[in-house]
C-alpha cells in the first residue's frame, strides 16, 4: 500500500503547515488513514485518524484544537492541517493505513495506539524560531 507524504518543512512557533498523504495506484475510499509522528529518541505517537465509513475524525490530546485531518477520496489524498505549531510538534510525520475502515479498531478513540500497517517514508516537520 504505497503512501507518499509531503508538505513538511520549517515553521515558526504559532505557524502552520499542511501535510498531504497520497495513495499511489490504489483508492483510499475504504481505508481509515492516520498520522503518527516520531522524534529522535522518542516513541511513535499517534496524532490523528480519519475513518472511511463516516469520515469520523480522532485526535491525540496533544494536538486537539490545533490540527485538522481531512480526506479527498477523489484525489486519494489525506491532509493534516497543522495550526498553532509548537516546538514539541517537531518530528517526522508518517501516514499509515491498516486497511480497516474505522479508526477505532486500530488507533482507538484518542489515537493512543499506532496500528501495524503500511506507511509512507515520512515528512520532516521542524518548529523553531
Amino acid at each position: 500500500v504505497p503512501l507518499v507524504e509531503s508538505g513538511g518543512g520549517l515553521a515558526q512557533p504559532g505557524g502552520s503547515l499542511r501535510l498531504s498523504c497520497v495513495a499511489s495506484g490504489f483508492s483510499l475510499d475504504y481505508y481509515a488513514i492516520g498520522w503518527f509522528r516520531q522524534a529522535p529518541g522518542k516513541a511513535r505517537e499517534g496524532v490523528s485518524c480519519i475513518s472511511s465509513s463516516d469520515e469520523s475524525t480522532y485526535y491525540a490530546d496533544s494536538v486537539k484544537g490545533r490540527f485538522t485531518i481531512s480526506r479527498d477520496n477523489a484525489k486519494s489524498t489525506v491532509y493534516l492541517q497543522m495550526n498553532s505549531l509548537k516546538p514539541e510538534d517537531t518530528a517526522t510525520y508518517y501516514c499509515l493505513t491498516d486497511t480497516l475502515s474505522s479508526c477505532l479498531t486500530g488507533w482507538g478513540p484518542s489515537v493512543t495506539a499506532v496500528p501495524v500497517g503500511s506507511r509512507g517514508q515520512g515528512t520532516q516537520v521542524t518548529v523553531s524560531s
